[in-house]
C-alpha cells in the first residue's frame, strides 16, 4: 500500500485518504496560447516506468494539494513537498539520485 506523508498536517496517510492528481508542475497554457501548446497541456502527459513526479490531495484530511517524489514500480516514496513550489527541493532530488544514478528531472540534471 502506498503511504504518503502530508506536508501540510504531518500525517502519514495511504492511498485510501488520498487523492492522485496526476503529473507534478505542469507548465499550464491559457486560452491565448496557440492550439498546440493548448492541446499538449490538456492531453499530453509523461507515465514514466520509474522515478514520476506527482500531485496528491489529502482528502480525508487538511485537504491540501500537494507534490510526491515516488518510484512507479516499487512504490518508493523519496519525498513529499507543498504543491506551491515550481520544482523538487533540492534534498529529494539529491535523495533520488543517491539511489537512481542515472535520473534526470528536465532541468534538475
Amino acid at each position: 500500500m502506498l503511504i504518503l506523508e502530508c506536508p501540510y498536517c504531518g500525517v502519514q496517510a495511504d492511498e485510501t485518504e488520498l487523492h492522485a492528481g496526476g503529473e507534478a508542475h505542469l507548465k499550464r497554457f491559457g486560452p491565448d496560447s496557440s492550439e498546440e501548446d493548448f492541446e499538449g497541456y490538456l492531453f499530453v502527459r509523461e507515465n514514466p516506468k520509474g522515478v514520476h513526479l506527482e500531485r496528491w490531495r489529502h482528502s480525508a484530511g487538511c485537504g491540501k494539494w500537494f507534490h510526491a517524489a515516488r518510484c512507479t514500480m516499487t512504490l518508493e516514496v523519496f519525498g513529499t513537498y507543498p504543491a506551491q513550489t515550481l520544482a523538487p527541493p533540492k534534498y529529494i532530488i539529491e535523495r533520488i539520485k543517491d539511489k537512481r544514478p542515472g535520473w534526470s528531472w528536465r532541468n534538475f540534471s
